[in-house]
């Protein structure tokens, strides 16, 4: 038995909150920017993914008119820091609905560093930052999909292990519904299987 939901005969609030609760988890852009009036901002982003390989692009959504928004169509860059679990506090509160003079990263605490690339500085507390000049933007509905090329990369070399960062020191924090967040739980690798290999390792059910 399953609980049919019509987009179109609940309200957008509650259809919203039942996405957030489905789409689970999701990483989270947490983006610095900076104001046409030199205003910097830090806010969390939950819709936030890789769009493209070459050249190398993210995106993150914003929902509604945020100020991460109107930062980045004013001066075309931004950052986005790595969510870690022990700034978990930290990331949350930079979601208060600050009024755009002032700055989060005085509200709540966190220290500024320099980028390589871009004019907007990244969270010096933050193991990955991620500099991005801005690509473009989409609207849909009453969102708005930013997409940023991706300019440098910055890793704190406590989280690597050889070439690549390892993810048990990289502690990524992700949404899920409601106010609830997660951790990395129990970590699993599998190979993808070559048609050539087929069916591999894999054992259908019922075999």
């Amino acid at each position: 038995m399953r609980v049919d939901v019509d987009p179109e005969t609940v309200g957008r609030r509650e259809f919203y909150a039942l996405l957030n609760s489905v789409v689970v988890p999701r990483p989270i852009a947490w983006v610095s920017s900076r104001s046409a009036d030199g205003v910097l901002n830090l806010a969390p982003h939950s819709f936030f993914t890789v769009s493209c390989v070459t050249p190398p692009m993210v995106q993150f959504t914003s929902v509604g008119r945020k100020d991460s928004l109107n930062n980045v169509e004013a001066t075309g860059e931004f950052v986005v820091n790595f969510a870690a679990e022990p700034l978990y506090e930290q990331v949350n509160a930079s979601g208060t609905n600050f009024p755009p003079e002032i700055s989060e990263f005085e509200a709540i605490g966190v220290t500024t560093e320099p980028s390589r690339t871009v004019s907007v500085p990244r969270v010096a507390e933050s193991p990955v930052a991620i500099e991005c000049t801005l690509h473009t933007t989409l609207e849909l509905g009453d969102c708005t999909v930013v997409i940023g090329q991706v300019r440098h990369i910055a890793l704190d070399a406590a989280v690597m292990d050889g070439d690549h960062p390892e993810v048990t020191r990289l502690r990524p924090l992700a949404r899920l519904g409601k106010d609830e967040w997660t951790t990395l739980g129990e970590i699993r690798s599998i190979s993808r299987i070559r048609h050539s290999d087929w069916p591999g390792h894999f054992t259908p059910p019922g075999s």
